[in-house]
């Protein structure tokens, strides 16, 4: 397969390689069928979180959030419209800092929401605060190197 990229499943967690031409027709994960890139904003676990930052090509935005957040609560939906507009070429994800406090710690989040993008084994940026859709989509235009 060449030009393919590797993409985390972040429903059960498989490294799957797709070609960099299939990615807006709408790939599944080999091994439990799930969509991989559908433009929906998944939660993730720490585990699932550890396997993708380090393995996906396809740049990865991680919004560290809490259920009791204001500011986090108010971003959600913006979160989401970011994710449509970005999709198929990036994928947004979430992960909930008070049930999963090890990922706060281990990516050093000191205040919520907390924005890191992540691609091909790195965190490539950081963003903080409460951003609108636009502001989301462009900082990831800006910083992640975009499949064609």
């Amino acid at each position: 397969m060449a030009n393919a990229l590797k993409m985390t499943c972040l429903d059960c967690g498989t490294v799957n390689r797709v070609p960099a031409e299939k990615l807006g027709s709408g790939p599944k994960c080999g091994t439990c069928g799930a969509r991989l890139n559908d433009g929906k904003v998944r939660a993730l676990d720490v585990k699932t979180l550890e396997k993708a930052a380090k393995t996906d090509e396809v740049p990865l935005l991680v919004d560290f959030w809490a259920p009791w957040c204001g500011p986090c609560r108010m971003m959600a939906p913006e979160f989401l419209k970011a994710a449509q507009a970005l999709s198929p070429q990036a994928r947004l994800a979430k992960i909930d800092t008070q049930d999963h406090p090890k990922a706060a710690e281990r990516y050093n989040i000191r205040g919520i929401p907390a924005l890191i993008l992540f691609q091909n084994g790195r965190a490539a940026a950081h963003l903080s605060g409460a951003r609108p859709a636009a502001e989301i989509e462009a900082f990831v235009r800006q910083k992640a190197k975009m499949p064609a």
